[in-house]
């Protein structure tokens, strides 16, 4: 079996194959599910209208609020640009969590679930993404 990190001859981290493509799958995922996300809201499907007015938001801002999250899709899912893109889907989760918090919806199902996602969004960047790595590092001097 591959290992998630291998070491090439300067002594320096490789991403392992496998972790490149685990990584990639995490993120293909977690990338349809914010397309279908975007698009409902641009649409303005019936379910979502509904959903976010219980939240409070009035029906014009619901497609804007999907083309931002279009944006932030798109910046994550371009290579060079994917850190910025999950920190801008971090940024645009933070808003779902404090939506949900507002109105007071169950924390474990609704508040805390744009934070479970994120947290989808960068495991499937730090797999695939040395840079990410690199910022994240969890032995001395790396």
């Amino acid at each position: 079996m591959e290992s998630v990190i291998d070491f090439n001859a300067t002594g320096s981290r490789t991403l392992g194959r496998g972790a490149v493509w685990t990584g990639r799958i995490i993120s293909g995922f977690a990338v349809l599910f914010m397309l279908f996300d975007s698009t409902t809201k641009i649409m303005q499907n019936p379910y979502v209208m509904k959903a976010s007015a219980k939240l409070g938001y009035p029906p014009a801002m619901i497609p804007v609020i999907g083309t931002i999250l279009l944006v932030c899709v798109v910046i994550y899912v371009v290579p060079r640009t994917s850190i910025i893109g999950a920190v801008l889907l971090t940024g645009y989760l933070g808003g779902a969590v404090a939506s949900n918090l507002r109105i007071g919806t169950p924390l474990f199902s609704n508040i805390l679930f744009p934070v479970y996602f994120g947290i989808v969004v960068w495991a499937g960047l730090y797999l695939r993404s040395q840079k990410v790595r690199g910022l994240f590092s969890l032995h001395k001097g790396g």
